[in-house]
């Protein structure tokens, strides 16, 4: 006969077999802003398998590698009390425990976080604070804030290179990226990246940084070696996200103004084209699945799109909200 705990080990077992079921990979992390929660999407099959309530406006979020959490920062910002310094806490991210299935705990931070980056170790997550003019860095296993580091005016995205010993933080406030150095977290002298850069993603060689300047409507090109441009490619009129294809040479760039994601190959500049309306707003392809994710920044859903014949193959409904900085779990 088992015994009672016996039993419950087993209904633990089986818990645990169902989570690792539903969170198969790859799995897309999502927040969804002003809709107040993440949702987790199977890239298999284009449909939500979990939902985690109480993350308060969400914009920025990454996962650690080894999926145990998913961190979100809040866009919501409380006013520091009279009298406070600077740097008093007036904003949080959520620590996500998706076995858990719920919030596990916040951390304080200064400023409201627009996006967030996490070291290949799972160790630090580093997350833009445009109106304190720098980047916070939050060490997980003391879960606190363990340096902030000053990089200019609005940062506003980060990259970090796969051995996590330098990151890149674009200044949309004054055309710059700063590269921070991890054994010290430094700055080190900036680089040129266009007129406001925002979002960025770095070539597979590590050489090159594309950096998204909406306004201009162009991707500039900046040579990780010299920090200067070597190329401008004009996609668009008013553009938003942007990320690297499967291929290693394809550009995914989303133009709210135009209504349309655009495929740019940084060899040679051509450009494709599909339409997508309202407003497409954050992306992010899918490693392993040949898919992007584009967002809308003005309804609640998520348009699936084959990177290659770029032609929209499905549409996942949100239960609420916008989507913004997704996360990808392998």
């Amino acid at each position: 006969m088992d015994t009672p705990l016996k039993l419950a080990t087993a209904t633990v077992l089986a818990l645990a077999l169902t989570v690792s079921s539903a969170l198969a990979a790859p799995t897309v992390f999502i927040p969804l802003g002003t809709g107040n929660q993440v949702i987790a999407v199977d890239a298999a099959t284009d449909r939500i398998i979990a939902s985690y309530a109480n993350v308060i406006d969400a914009h920025g979020l990454v996962v650690t590698p080894d999926g145990e959490y998913v961190v979100a920062g809040s866009l919501k910002e409380m006013p520091a009390a009279a009298g406070s310094p600077p740097d008093a806490p007036t904003s949080k991210l959520y620590l996500v425990h998706p076995a858990h299935g719920h919030v596990m705990s916040t951390i304080p931070v200064a400023g409201w976080t627009h996006h967030q980056a996490i070291t290949p170790d799972g160790r630090y997550v580093l997350s833009t604070h445009p109106t304190r003019g720098g980047v916070s860095v939050v060490d997980l296993q003391s879960n606190q804030v363990v340096k902030t580091i000053a990089t200019g005016p609005a940062p506003n995205y980060t990259v970090i290179t796969r051995d996590g010993q330098r990151a890149f933080v674009t200044n949309s406030g004054n055309g710059t990226v700063s590269e921070i150095e991890r054994a010290s977290w430094r700055v080190t002298p900036t680089m040129e990246a266009g007129s406001a850069p925002e979002h960025l993603v770095i070539s597979d060689d590590e050489q090159t940084l594309y950096a998204l300047n909406p306004r201009a409507g162009t991707v500039t090109a900046v040579s990780v070696a010299s920090g200067k441009i070597t190329k401008t490619h004009k996609v668009g009129t008013t553009l938003h996200g942007l990320d690297l294809g499967n291929d290693g040479r394809t550009l995914f760039v989303s133009d709210l103004g135009e209504n349309q994601l655009i495929a740019l190959d940084v060899r040679d500049g051509s450009q494709r084209r599909l339409a997508l309306s309202p407003a497409p707003y954050h992306l992010n392809t899918i490693r392993g699945t040949g898919k992007v994710y584009v967002s809308s920044r003005s309804d609640p859903v998520i348009w699936v799109v084959d990177q290659k014949s770029l032609t929209l193959t499905g549409t996942i409904k949100l239960p609420a909200g916008v989507g913004h900085q997704m996360a990808v779990l392998p």
